[in-house]
Parts: structure tokens; C-alpha cells; sequence
């Protein structure tokens, strides 16, 4: 069979070989990927690297490719939102996946081991600021994951379909999605010091959220909804705003993948640290040593 050819409006690459957005070459792509959200964390954790190979930065997205206790581990920041994730996760599938040279499909796929750690607001009375969270499953509020051929079969349906019940969710947000994270990853970095819960990756920082500011919610009582929300033993751990993306379109591409967060507020109790950044390397070293 003929295999498929990416023209150049799909598959942008650099005058230098690089893929368009975040501007590394395939060879400086390790099969171990961290994820970050913020580029000022991203020599934080390479901070930990015994040698570093390349370090690339072009606007949000900034990448640091190094070896940590005789691992090759690629480091590379998103920037905020599902949005920036379907960037980041295809463009990484591109560059372990695609000749660049005749612009097709590898004969042998490579499948990536991708962990995030990020932060995020905690939604139970078992996640005060200060607990790590790995996210066993995802609910997408962001939509990106509809966009995609094969959507329903990564994710779960009946998880869905109660969840949408329960919040007598309005049509005009669009379908929310429920994808897992890899099973094997997830035990091996949540291990037994982490919460595995359910997170919501939510479409923006405010009213998505259920923060209100000087503009009314559209439904007050969502958080009410979210925190009382039971499926088979689950509950909602969390809100962040990448988790879903990462973990949907890791289970199309073929890729292991999870996250993993520092609470930094938790919206039932009120309370926040803003000076999270002191003390997030706890969970970046745990998850250095297990990935």
C-alpha cells in the first residue's frame, strides 16, 4: 500500500530541519518525554541532568534534551492549555514518527513515554494544597479530542455519558470527553505517595473553572456538581488544563502518557500557595527517577 505523503501546509518544517513550532530535530528527541507548562520550569528540571545535549527555545515552547542517572529524557514546555498540548503532542509524533526526508510515515513507530508535571487546584477533602495527584482519568472540557477521527473508541463512553447526567451539561460548551492514562506508567510513577484521581482539564483559567470575578458564571452550582459527581468509586480529584489532551491523543498516537500535579489550591477549603515554585522539586525528582 502507498503511504500517505504530508505535504509541507501540514507538515511545516524548518529552513534548519526543525519542526515548525517547537524547533527540534528528530535525533534530539529522547523516548522519554517530561512536560511542563511553564518554560521558566523547564531548566529547573534539567537543572537535575548529569549532561545536556541541546537546548531550543522559540516563544512558550523551550525544550532541553539531557541524560538524568544514565536516562535520555527530553524536557520540553507547552505553554498553557489543550490548545498548545495538540501542538506539542504532534509535532513530538511527527518528529518519532515521520521522515522528514521523504515526508511519510516510518516503518517502525516509536511510542513515547510522556509524563506532565504540573500544578493544579484540588477538589476533595484528601487533596489539601501540597498533595501530588496522578491523574488516572481525564475529562476534557476543552473539546480538542471531538476534532478527531477514533475519538470514541480511546475513551470512555459510560464515564460520559453519567457525567453529563449528573451536570445536566448544557450543549453549548460542547461534548466533554473521558480518556485514560496509561496503567502501566501510572503505577509506576504514582506508586503508592501519590493520589490517583479523576481531573478535569478545563478550557480556561476563570469561568471554566467556576471563578467568579467582575462576569457571572453560566452555571453557578458547576463546582457543586463536579465535587458531588460519583462514577464507580471515582470522584474528582482536580482542575488543571492540559491532562486531557495529553492523555487522549497519547491513546490515539500510540504513546504511554500521564499527568501528575502538585495541588497549589484547593477550591473546597479556599486556601492557595502562590509560592508553590519552592517547593514543586519534590515531585519533579520522583518523577525523574521513575520515568
Amino acid at each position: 500500500m502507498e503511504k500517505k505523503y504530508f505535504p509541507e501546509s501540514e507538515l511545516i518544517i524548518n529552513p534548519d530541519g526543525s519542526i515548525f513550532h517547537l524547533h527540534l530535530k528528530p535525533e534530539q528527541l529522547a523516548d522519554r518525554v517530561i512536560l511542563v507548562g511553564d518554560p521558566g520550569r523547564v531548566p529547573t528540571v534539567a537543572a537535575h541532568f548529569e549532561t545536556t545535549e541541546c537546548d531550543i527555545q522559540s516563544r512558550e515552547f523551550r525544550g532541553i534534551t539531557g541524560t538524568y542517572k544514565g536516562k535520555r529524557i527530553t524536557v520540553q514546555s507547552t505553554g498553557i492549555g489543550c490548545d498548545n498540548i495538540d501542538i506539542v503532542l504532534n509535532e513530538l509524533d511527527a518528529l518519532a514518527n515521520i521522515d522528514f526526508a521523504t515526508r511519510t510515515e516510518k516503518d517502525e513507530l516509536r511510542s513515547l513515554t510522556i509524563v506532565r508535571i504540573g500544578t493544579c487546584g484540588g477538589l476533595q477533602p484528601n487533596t489539601p494544597v501540597g498533595t501530588f495527584i496522578a491523574s488516572v482519568k481525564s475529562i476534557g472540557f476543552d473539546g480538542l479530542l471531538n476534532y478527531y477521527a477514533g475519538r470514541d473508541k480511546v475513551c470512555d463512553l459510560d464515564f460520559e455519558r453519567a457525567f453529563v447526567r449528573h451536570m445536566d451539561w448544557s450543549p453549548q460548551k460542547g461534548a466533554p470527553y473521558v480518556a485514560d492514562a496509561n496503567a502501566e506508567l501510572i503505577d509506576r510513577i504514582a506508586q503508592d505517595d501519590m493520589v490517583r484521581g479523576v481531573t478535569i482539564a478545563c478550557g480556561g483559567f476563570f469561568g471554566p473553572q467556576g471563578r467568579e470575578l467582575r462576569l457571572g458564571l453560566a452555571d453557578p452550582k458547576q463546582n457543586e456538581k463536579v465535587e458531588s459527581f460519583e462514577y464507580k468509586g471515582l470522584r474528582i480529584t482536580n482542575f488543571e488544563m492540559e491532562s486531557s489532551a495529553i492523555a487522549g491523543l497519547s491513546l490515539l498516537m500510540g504513546h504511554k502518557a500521564m499527568t501528575c500535579c502538585m495541588v497549589i489550591a484547593n477550591r473546597l477549603a479556599k486556601e492557595a500557595n502562590a509560592s508553590y515554585k519552592n517547593t514543586i522539586d519534590g515531585l519533579i525528582e520522583k518523577v525523574l527517577d521513575r520515568i
